[in-house]
């Protein structure tokens, strides 16, 4: 940029007291003239970006500041979303004329972790003397950097986490959101730790952090925030407003998980429901432009707002939904009441915090094929086997849901169906994940929501799995001083200590006449 240039640009903001910019291309001509207010440019449509890895735009953005201050945000991120090839902020000074030039160019690494590199000068002279060459060299090392960057299949996200006094241990805290983006599918760009005394009222963060994450994720090319906590329908609605990026917090996140891993009817309309419910309060209008009117022809009045409708439609859905989820209610009740008149067989009941390894134990012990990965609700419908004991004798093995720390409500409450299960359960089998960091926080969390379900009563065996993945001596000593059972699920061999557990809280007189029972090899295998 020459002298001169600079000088008609700073002496038009003088008069206009406007800023004035230009959009330069890489030959020296320019192509478009912007005229903003005295503190924003609002650019044009620049067209699409040009092809190939790490292309820049072809466009330099040169624009004035009637402000005296160095870039701001929206020149940044104008930079970063559009690929300009650099923009330059040349400050009025006295009499109009140029003061102080700043600009910024994106860079392919940082080790401070942005994406662009600032500088400032006194003159135009003093910027760079070959333009054409440097960009030229820029571009090149960026191509290059693309090409070395591995592409992920899931969507891009930054993890947001509030840290408030009295809450849970951070680092088991963060480890389970991590495991729960991972099991969404979710790549994680960035995660941010905020503490704070308490939460903002608006923005949980503050609108400063806020600011500052948005222009992060615009660096890193996220589109997706997820807020490890829940969010209270007006800070949902006050972040939204505050940026166009995406915005869902941990139970949205449960709730999307749920919904890939239903596959039974009844879990697929258990899980539309708890959606319905959680999203029914959040249902607002970012703009006017959504209040669109539908009255009906010859109708008297504006009629309703898309706003409206949306919401008496859920409403009605809602209430179709809790129908036919108590017809499936008062179906399960029927049929396990013919299941306990025609067998009479003892039920067992696998509970536990999410991937503690029920699925496994239930296919190690009966043989099965149940679903079971190393994600977090890869069981949602309940699954159950038989599973037979020497001397002819058989109890019914139930899997279910797994548990998490602050379970959303609504997500008991659909599940309340699948749940009623344990009802009928003559003893549960608790697994524990011992291997976790935090395990004994988790066993906590699944008998607190035992005791909302009113199932604390219920008789329980603890069951400490995964054993294999810490110290033996480490494992004994942790299952003696809980009182637990120490197993492998993977390990069948290993599940002996735990039938003879079970034999003799079922079959307690049966058991103390004989030898301690092992598993049958021929354990059956049949659905029930």
């Amino acid at each position: 940029m020459s002298q001169e240039f600079a000088t008609q640009l700073t002496f038009l903001s003088e008069d206009t007291r406007r800023l004035v910019g230009a959009l330069v291309d890489r030959k020296g001509k320019v192509e478009e003239v912007i005229i903003g207010d005295a503190f924003r440019l609002y650019l044009p449509d620049v067209g699409r970006q040009r092809a190939g890895a790490g292309r820049l735009r072809g466009l330099r953005l040169i624009r004035s500041n009637l402000q005296g201050e160095p870039l701001g945000r929206d020149d940044l991120t104008d930079l970063s979303k559009l690929h300009l090839d650099a923009i330059v902020s040349v400050q009025v000074g006295p009499g109009g004329y140029p003061a102080r030039f700043h600009w910024a160019h994106l860079v392919p690494e940082n080790p401070g972790g942005a994406l662009w590199q600032t500088a400032n000068a006194h003159a135009a002279a003093e910027l760079l003397p070959d333009f054409q060459t440097f960009i030229s060299e820029l571009e090149a090392e960026l191509g290059r950097k693309r090409e070395r960057t591995v592409e992920t299949a899931g969507e891009r996200a930054i993890l947001i986490m509030p840290q408030l006094p009295g809450g849970r241990k951070l680092e088991a805290e963060l480890g389970e959101l991590r495991e729960l983006a991972r099991t969404a599918g979710l790549h994680l760009a960035d995660v941010i730790v905020q503490r704070r005394p308490q939460a903002d009222p608006r923005f949980v963060i503050g609108k400063g952090k806020l600011e500052d994450v948005v222009l992060q994720a615009l660096q890193q090319d996220v589109e997706l925030l997820v807020f490890g906590c829940d969010l209270a329908p007006r800070q949902m609605r006050a972040i939204t407003d505050a940026t166009d990026l995406r915005v869902i917090d941990r139970t949205q996140l449960i709730l999307d998980i749920f919904a890939q891993h239903a596959t039974s009817a009844d879990g697929k309309l258990q899980v539309e429901l708890a959606q319905l419910k959680y999203t029914l309060p959040r249902l607002i209008a970012k703009s006017t432009g959504m209040s669109r009117l539908t009255g009906g022809v010859g109708g008297r009045g504006p009629g309703e707002t898309k706003l409206e409708l949306n919401r008496r439609r859920a409403n009605d859905r809602l209430r179709f939904l809790e129908d036919r989820l108590k017809q499936i209610a008062a179906q399960r009740i029927q049929q396990r009441s013919r299941r306990k008149n025609n067998d009479a067989l003892p039920i067992l009941s696998i509970v536990g915090y999410t991937n503690a390894g029920k699925s496994t134990l239930l296919n190690s012990l009966t043989r099965s094929d149940v679903l079971s990965e190393d994600k977090l609700f890869a069981t949602l419908a309940p699954a159950s086997r038989r599973l037979r004991f020497p001397e002819d004798r058989e109890v019914v093995l139930t899997d279910t849901v797994g548990f998490i720390h602050d379970l959303p409500r609504d997500l008991v409450n659909a599940f309340k169906a699948t749940l009623e299960e344990l009802d009928d359960a003559d003893l549960l089998l608790h697994v524990v994940d011992v291997s976790t960091t935090g395990f004994e926080e988790r066993m906590r969390a699944v008998n607190k929501i035992l005791d909302d379900l009113e199932l604390s009563a219920k008789p329980q065996i603890l069951v400490f799995n995964k054993c294999d993945l810490i110290d033996e001596e480490e494992a004994a000593a942790l299952a003696a001083q809980h009182g637990a059972v120490a197993i492998s699920a993977l390990r069948r061999d290993s599940a002996h200590s735990l039938i003879e557990a079970i034999d003799r809280r079922l079959f307690f007189e049966a058991a103390a006449r004989r030898p301690v029972a092992e598993l049958a090899e021929d354990s059956a295998l049949r659905s029930v």
